[in-house]
């Protein structure tokens, strides 16, 4: 007891004689909120040191849109046309979703070379059930996304409890599910979709009414400010450091015009696609999964350091299995509106550069091929590029060749960047 009272004493004097850190140790305030204090000054100085500390976040893919926008413009007036603007974010809805779920299997520090002969798989699945069969096409869907996800579950499940290399089993899924295509789909290798059926509509029905755009402009923009500003009050209510107002009134402004101008373009064509909205909700949904659930924190966590997810008691087996899962069922997804968009189920679904483009998007968008960081509108941001590209140099009848070497040195530029900003964040003491 007496030791305990001297220890406690000696504290105290201790304390005592050092008020200014204690004072120190008490106040101190957490780095963003100075940052945000300083206003404008402070934004530039908090955005230098994130150069310099190689976080870049998804900046240099949106300088790349940007880019991009301008060159082809500059050589065809037609590029940031309506109809080429609506074009584009319905062809690439298919592609989009395939990505989605390679984000996930990214995310892991793992690849998934299957996603491609999954979705030819699914689609054809989907139309002999739905045309040969007679089946109900909502019913067709519903089997053919399951059949998606239970082919990833089985690729994880070799995986993870089998220990065999995510890289080998998907190469054999690649192979075998592409046989299996071809199975379903017969000797005319070609089932006809009915255009105006549910799958048909999938990437052909446009809301014609300028209301939908608008509208939906104006539910996204107030659902993101409401989120933020009673996220913020929650925050603050706790004591944890959160935006002022004037920040969020800021990012909410620059959402406001990107929407309604969007909005804008494709009510001078035919109206909101029905393709980009599902895409969107999708979207939102697994961005919210990975970054406000714990079971999205797991996969993080696992992207980070699988010894030490396993040491904080991660169920390591059932998170690698449910990814390979929800990759084969975006996989199934996006084969389906791949199929919508030319009306068909046929030996060539999946095949191509479908695998290329799907894996590229995730990577262009500014998910790491390493593990652990990324976001599911990187997906958007990536198949925005590619498929731009694609659109631009078809408007300048670029030979195709030229266009999967332009594809290729994009996707190159974007690993390089994504290795050095990695040594850059080791250099900095930040990975």
């Amino acid at each position: 007891m007496s030791i305990d009272k001297t220890s406690a004493a000696a504290q105290d004097e201790h304390a005592v004689e050092n008020p200014e850190a204690a004072a120190a140790a008490v106040t101190a305030v957490d780095p963003r909120l100075l940052v945000r204090e300083q206003g404008l000054a402070g934004y530039l100085g908090e955005f230098k040191r994130k150069m310099k500390a190689g976080e870049l976040g998804s900046l240099p893919v949106v300088l790349g849109l940007l880019i991009i926008c301008v060159v082809f413009q500059s050589l065809n007036s037609n590029f940031l046309s309506a109809q080429n603007i609506s074009d584009i974010t319905v062809t690439m809805v298919g592609t989009g979703m395939i990505s989605v779920g390679i984000v996930f299997v990214l995310l892991l520090g793992e690849i998934d070379l299957s996603v491609g002969s999954i979705s030819g798989a699914a689609s054809a699945l989907a139309a002999v059930l739905a045309v040969n069969q007679g089946w109900p096409e909502w019913a067709a869907i519903l089997v053919a996304v399951g059949a998606g996800v239970a082919i990833g579950a089985l690729h994880g499940f070799f995986f993870a409890v089998l220990g065999a290399p995510a890289f080998a089993v998907t190469l054999a899924g690649l192979l075998f599910w592409l046989g299996f295509m071809l199975k379903v789909l017969g000797e005319n290798g070609t089932i006809n979709l009915d255009s105006d059926g549910l799958i048909g509509k999938l990437t052909t029905y446009f809301f014609a009414d300028v209301a939908a755009a608008y509208g939906l402009a104006a539910v996204v923009v107030g659902v993101f400010f409401i989120s933020s500003f009673l996220g913020n009050r929650r925050r603050e209510a706790v004591g944890v450091p959160s935006r002022p107002l004037s920040d969020t009134l800021l990012r909410t402004g620059l959402l406001a015009v990107v929407s309604f101008a969007a909005a804008f373009m494709y009510n001078q064509y035919k109206g909101l696609p029905l393709a980009t909205v599902v895409f969107l909700a999708f979207l939102i949904a697994t961005d919210f999964v990975l970054r406000r659930t714990a079971y999205g924190r797991k996969i993080f966590a696992l992207g980070g350091s699988v010894e030490a997810s396993r040491r904080a008691g991660i169920n390591v087996t059932a998170v690698r299995i449910s990814v390979f899962a929800i990759s084969g069922g975006f996989a199934a997804i996006g084969g389906l509106f791949l199929a919508s968009k030319i009306a068909s189920a046929n030996q060539s679904a999946g095949t191509g550069d479908l695998l290329m483009n799907a894996i590229a998007a995730a990577v262009i968008g500014g998910t790491s091929l390493f593990g652990g960081r990324g976001r599911t509108w990187n997906a958007l941001l990536g198949v925005l590029v590619i498929v731009s590209i694609q659109y631009g140099l078809q408007l300048e009848s670029i030979a195709e060749p030229v266009k999967y070497m332009i594809t290729a040195a994009v996707l190159l530029t974007t690993v390089v960047i994504d290795s050095i900003t990695r040594k850059t964040q080791k250099t900095a003491g930040r990975a």
